[in-house]
């Protein structure tokens, strides 16, 4: 693979390529950062004499994109910057006392600050109502806390240019769990978490059974309520806003290689690290479809040997990151440097299997994928019982220990015999993540074990001059296949892509995929939006009965919005091919948003209303005047057009002087967005979420992390009041910005917009949010 397009160009020049404080260029070229990385990582080496020939080993397993080290690495290694190499953590046991709790929120911000995404499990916090001794108070709840942990995740920037991300999780017999369960039907509430539901194997057995379900905390039984409508609340939730997911956490414990020193209660925002207290994920993957063979020919094949050559280099390269790598906390270092895990996975398994001929989920596909995936796991685990011979296995290792566990038993015998005469370097060597970004950087190819999203779209561009120019993007190896097999000829049955597959080749695939993998994998099964409910919980089932360590789903809803949308066939019948290219936006209907280049002009007289707003730190009320706009937006066709309110001027005032110049600054700023059209609610958001370091609010029975975040609260209210906004609608935005809400109907796929650079290029895929057009990416 020696293509190097002007996307992949893009997003190392943004992401990875290493440039100096005044923004001059230090990589010049590609061959630039991996030798960068390369040598970095080769630093690790004790013996000077090879340490040369290491480092070429490294720099020729990045060439080509054949190794994908995690974005983290990618940036990081070998810039002398104050930023850690692992790509997220699991933090430790939250302690339930105010103290230990806010030295915890302390703690995330100091990870999420060095680049890391964190997960936590809440279990451990008294319910809501639960009687705090010694004060004469009853508890706030989990949920309280996790929403000052949303606020400050908000404020802090990771290194580079990617927000926070977090993971919570919270056991199936927490007294607070219906209202975690339904917590993100809450417009805008925990928008900075994944959340996931902690499912024991005795909680399936009770749905399974219809027992009753005792809800729990510190042996006190709150209520009890039946396993069956338990978990139809939890699927129904999901079903409505794709969270929360579950983590089938008996499993993950008992096929744990630390089974007998770590008990694990959370996993890293996209689930494929299941970690103990303090633990850190390292991860990188090998590029499948690099791998592959006379493409689309009658002896397409993997290269079985180049696998077997990759891989052990992979391994080593990520065991020395741990030597390089910063750490946020000491206690992180010494987690990861006692037992020593990495994450090594694949990606390109899609494109790799299109290559092939084999259509994803299919018999075929299943029985190729745990060929390469049984290879994959025995070239890595012997270059971690090698490297053991070497330099010597993890500092916990405890033979006897490591060798009873069960995903260690189903290894080959040559593997543990090589465990029991050498140790092994790494307790768990294997996970499959997110490679959304890392794979746009590798020519576009699939992402992870996902099937291909989307084979071409339309990237429009924004030019210097305010013009867009558009070029196609297109997916490796469909590419390849027009390159080799010529531009008219017909796609065979192996292109096919998320939308279009049934449910269960999403699953038989995760499920196979996940039987060589020690750690977890992270994957996005697809649903459409008018899938039954029954047929859609079905599937959480049927990941627990085939293995998986976890299921999460993503089907549009009214809550989160349809991350891409369709058009009929009919109108555009040349794209139904291979689910190809994005179009640009129908005309707004009836009540839509309209969007304008120039200011609206000023009326002499507007409608408005004035708020009082009281805040704790401030002597004086803040008076907040909103005036609107009767706005005409497009009626049905032959039908007249109805006026719209709209905001359209916002008005600060206090006689709190200390006010005056940023309130100034944020009437003429607000008002400037509310003139220009569109859809503005994304000032809403924006607002809110804006964290004050010296505390926010309690404000009707909800913390309010600022002032301008109760500023917010107030023109969302208005914004409903006048109908600009329904009572229950989310604004559609990102990390940085808004996105349209964009409707789903039947036949081809649209993305949806990028709050970052406002291209139609994002995409739902490993749990994540990526923008095909410029990377930007978001995990929570």
């Amino acid at each position: 693979m020696s293509e190097f397009s002007a996307l992949s160009q893009e997003i190392w020049d943004m992401k990875y390529r290493l440039k100096a404080p005044s923004g001059e260029p230090v990589d010049k070229t590609l061959g630039d950062s991996w030798r960068r990385i390369a040598g970095a990582l080769a630093a690790a080496e004790s013996d000077s004499a090879t340490r040369s020939s290491i480092e070429t080993r490294f720099e020729d397993a990045l060439r080509d994109f054949r190794f994908l080290p995690a974005g983290r690495i990618q940036a990081g290694a070998g810039s002398e910057r104050n930023v850690t190499l692992f790509n997220c953590f699991v933090m430790g046991v939250i302690p339930d006392d105010m103290a230990g709790i806010f030295e915890h929120l302390k703690e995330a911000a100091l990870t999420m600050q060095q680049g890391g995404g964190i997960g936590y499990d809440f279990s451990t916090l008294r319910p809501r109502g639960a009687v705090v001794h010694g004060i004469g108070a009853d508890a706030s709840g989990p949920l309280s806390f996790m929403d000052v942990w949303d606020a400050m995740c908000r404020t802090i920037m990771s290194a580079g240019s990617r927000r926070g991300a977090m993971m919570a999780t919270l056991a199936c017999n927490h007294p607070d769990i219906e209202a975690f369960v339904e917590a993100k039907q809450e417009p805008g509430r925990l928008s900075m978490f994944n959340l996931s539901v902690l499912v024991t194997d005795a909680f399936m057995q009770a749905v399974r059974e219809d027992q009753a379900w005792p809800l729990t905390f510190d042996g006190t039984v709150y209520r009890v309520v039946q396993a069956r409508d338990l978990w139809e609340r939890i699927m129904r939730a999901t079903y409505a806003a794709a969270e929360p997911g579950v983590i089938f956490i008996d499993r993950i414990n008992r096929r744990n290689n630390l089974h007998y020193c770590e008990t694990i209660c959370a996993t890293n925002p996209c689930g494929e690290q299941p970690l103990p207290p303090y633990g850190a994920c390292l991860l990188g993957s090998i590029n499948l479809a690099a791998l592959v063979t006379q493409p689309f020919g009658d002896d397409a094949a993997l290269d079985m040997a180049a696998l077997e050559t990759l891989v052990p280099t992979a391994v080593r390269m990520l065991d020395n990151a741990i030597d390089v790598s910063r750490f946020p906390l000491e206690t992180q270092r010494q987690e990861a440097q006692a037992k020593r895990r990495i994450g090594l996975g694949i990606t390109g398994l899609a494109d790799a299997l299109i290559c092939c001929g084999l259509r994803y989920g299919s018999s075929e596909a299943v029985a190729t994928t745990e060929r390469w995936m049984a290879a994959f796991r025995k070239a890595a685990y012997q270059a971690s019982i090698d490297l053991a011979a070497e330099k010597g296995p993890f500092p916990l290792f405890d033979r006897e220990a490591y060798l009873a566990g069960e995903s260690i038993g189903e290894l080959d015998q040559d593997l543990r015999d090589g465990v029991a005469k050498h140790g092994i370097r790494n307790a768990l060597v294997t996970s499959v993540a997110p490679t959304g970004t890392i794979s746009l950087l590798a020519d576009n190819i699939s992402s992870g074990l996902e099937p291909v999203f989307s084979f071409a779209y339309t990237r429009r561009i924004l030019q210097p001059d305010g013009s867009r120019r558009e070029e196609e993007v297109s997916d490796h190896a469909y590419r390849l296949y027009r390159r080799l097999k010529g531009p008219d000829a017909p796609l065979t049955e192996a292109f096919v892509d998320a939308q279009t597959l049934e449910p269960a080749a999403h699953l038989v695939m995760q499920a196979a995929v996940q039987r060589y993998i020690d750690s977890s994998v992270s994957k996005t099964i697809n649903l459409p939006a008018d899938i039954s409910f029954e047929a859609f919980k079905d599937v959480y089932t049927q990941a627990y009965d085939l293995g998986c360590k976890g299921c999460t789903t993503y089907r549009p809803n009214e809550i989160t919005g349809a991350v891409l949308t369709v058009q009929s066939e009919e109108r555009q019948p040349e794209l139904r091919e291979a689910s190809l290219a994005a179009t640009p936006p129908a005309p707004p209907a009836e009540g839509d948003v309209v969007y304008m280049t120039d200011p609206l002009a000023r009326p002499a007289m507007l409608p408005g209303c004035t708020y009082k707003l009281r805040w704790p730190e401030s002597d004086h009320a803040i008076y907040i005047t909103l005036n609107d706009i009767l706005q005409e937006s497009p009626g049905k066709a032959g039908g007249s057009k109805e006026p719209r309110r709209r905001p359209f001027e916002i008005f600060i005032n206090s006689k709190n002087m200390e006010h005056y110049a940023w309130t100034l600054a944020l009437t003429r700023m607000i008002s400037a967005v509310f003139r220009r059209g569109g859809d503005v609610s994304f000032v809403v958001e924006e607002l809110k979420a804006v964290f004050d370091p010296r505390g926010g609010a309690w404000m009707e029975g909800r913390y309010v992390p600022s002032l301008l975040a109760a500023i917010g609260g107030v023109i969302e209210q208005h914004m409903v009041e006048i109908g600009f906004l329904q009572p229950k609608e989310r604004p559609q935005l990102g990390a940085q910005g808004g996105a349209v809400k964009i409707a789903a109907t039947a036949g081809t796929q649209r993305f949806a917009q990028c709050p970052k650079c406002g291209s139609a290029g994002l995409i739902r895929q490993e749990g994540c949010d990526l923008c095909t057009s410029c990377g930007y990416s978001k995990c929570s």
